[in-house]
């Protein structure tokens, strides 16, 4: 018995130990890259070089980093609000409102995940010329107000809040405005903080959208900078490292801010 948990542990650490490895590699190998000259990068080189002070200076000096990083900025940050004020606001309505088609309207906006972002660009594209926002920030965090999975996220949360609650405040005449802000929100910390998470980093990261609505350089966002330096004709790969260093610290910086609240808030989602 005790060789049988023997075996298990050692095979345990084993499996933990490639998985932090193939976890963390990435990491080092961009910021290794940022200090080595582009040949040293496609060669392959996997030790700190000079080229640190070149790289930051060919990336500052060519692009308007400090633009695009507030575009990004500027971006997330809204989205991120306007997210959680919309998804929670709806996830509360589905759950603590009871009527007969509740549940076939929950299903057709849960539905709605299966559709493909190919198959939404046009519409999108057509609309935001119509309304007059193509080209601008505010056309692009509009079509991200609302977002399916966390409206979902939020209502596995609030199956675990005690109903009993609620029936007491409508007793007592408050409002649903009131009820929400006042009592459900401030109880639900931990899921507002792992959603917001998920929300940044996928209005950081995201690439087809902006690239089809945002179509000047005083636009552009932090996936759009490095795509661009990428896809150069000689790509100065250690500056293309450098920038992806540069994209990636905001959301590390944020993540290990909310840790603690990310796990309670998916630990509550996942309760049901």
């Amino acid at each position: 018995m005790k060789r049988r948990n023997l075996l298990f542990k050692i095979c345990a650490y084993a499996f933990l130990s490639i998985a932090f490895v193939a976890s963390v590699f990435p990491f080092y190998w961009m910021i290794v890259g940022m200090t080595n000259a582009a040949i040293e990068v496609i060669q392959g080189k996997m030790t700190f070089g000079r080229h640190l002070a070149q790289n930051l200076t060919i990336l500052f000096g060519q692009f308007d980093v400090v633009r695009i990083f507030f575009n990004s900025s500027k971006i997330a940050i809204l989205t991120v609000i306007g997210q959680l004020i919309v998804s929670s606001m709806a996830a509360y309505g589905f759950e603590f409102y009871v009527t007969k088609s509740r549940e076939k309207v929950y299903g057709l906006v849960m539905l709605s995940m299966m559709v493909p972002l190919a198959a939404l660009m046009v519409p999108l594209f057509r609309m935001m010329v119509k309304f007059g926002l193509l080209n601008t920030h505010a056309g692009l965090i509009l079509i991200s107000l609302a977002s399916v999975f966390i409206i979902f996220f939020f209502r596995q949360s609030f199956k675990t809040f005690p109903k009993e609650i609620i029936q007491a405040a409508r007793v007592d005449g408050a409002g649903e405005f009131r009820i929400f802000c006042s009592i459900v929100a401030p109880a639900m910390k931990a899921t507002y903080a792992a959603a917001a998470i998920y929300a940044f980093m996928t209005s950081w990261n995201a690439y087809m959208m902006p690239l089809i609505l945002l179509q000047t350089n005083q636009q552009k966002t932090l996936p759009l900078l490095v795509s661009t330096m990428a896809s150069a004709y000689f790509p100065e790969y250690g500056a293309v490292m450098a920038a992806i260093v540069l994209s990636t610290l905001p959301m590390i910086l944020i993540f290990f801010g909310l840790q603690n609240y990310f796990v309670q808030g998916i630990t509550g989602s996942v309760k049901q």
